[in-house]
């Protein structure tokens, strides 16, 4: 009987909540991406905007990353449906509303540049993100219900941070 005290394994101190907490939580991310137009002139003043890093003409997603030992992410993202179209470049300058959609795709890695990590949610962050997605008015209105809307709602949900492209476009001074 003594041996068996001898030999029984001590019991390791257990690692440090938050370090545990974090290992467990899916990383969330803010993406930005050139804003698509029309080929032509309209592409041509949108990609020079988006090379001079004007912070308006980017779009923006939000990018959930499940496991830390993976490179895979999933990106959720508030779109036209016809984001290159002559309808949505006149909808987005008159302010009127277009047919959007939600996308949510898979990728191998994240995006080396203009990718921002803003914190970790609070659960199953494909899960809360696919649920607030179906709650999500597809409704677009460049300004007013667009991908900087929904990002900020979706991390909102997903962290609790509000405004993340407030203190992201204040932190980069851009």
């Amino acid at each position: 009987m003594a041996s068996t005290t001898l030999m029984a394994a001590r019991p390791t101190p257990p690692s440090s909540p938050s370090l545990l907490q974090m290992k467990q939580r899916d990383a969330v991310y803010v993406v930005a991406v050139p804003l698509r137009a029309a080929n032509g002139p309209p592409q041509m003043l949108v990609s020079a905007a988006y090379s001079l890093a004007l912070w308006d003409a980017q779009h923006f997603m939000v990018a959930i990353k499940p496991d830390p030992s993976l490179a895979q992410a999933f990106i959720f993202d508030f779109q036209p449906k016809d984001p290159e179209g002559f309808y949505a470049a006149f909808a987005a300058a008159f302010q009127r509303p277009i047919p959007g959609l939600i996308l949510k795709r898979a990728m191998r890695r994240l995006p080396k540049s203009r990718c921002w990590f803003v914190g970790y949610a609070s659960s199953d962050g494909v899960d809360v993100a696919d649920k607030f997605s179906e709650d999500w008015p597809t409704d677009l209105i460049v300004g007013k219900h667009d991908c900087r809307n929904y990002t900020n709602e979706l991390v909102e949900h997903l962290t609790g941070e509000q405004r993340v492209l407030d203190r992201l476009r204040a932190s980069l001074s851009i």
